[in-house]
């Protein structure tokens, strides 16, 4: 059988561009008056974009 995928079809795609992985990590105050926190990991295409997740 005849390979499908050749080295250089490989090298194209490692070339793509990857998303960055933000850890966001929120603040709620609860009725006691402690605070609880809830993370998240977000995909962002552009570290310029980070101050505009809610």
């Amino acid at each position: 059988m005849a390979k499908k995928q050749t080295f250089a079809d490989k090298a194209k795609n490692v070339g793509k561009k990857a998303d960055i992985n933000v850890k966001v990590v929120k603040t709620m105050k609860s009725d006691k008056g402690s605070y609880k926190f809830q993370e998240s990991f977000v995909k962002v295409d552009d570290i310029s974009k980070v101050n505009t997740i809610k």
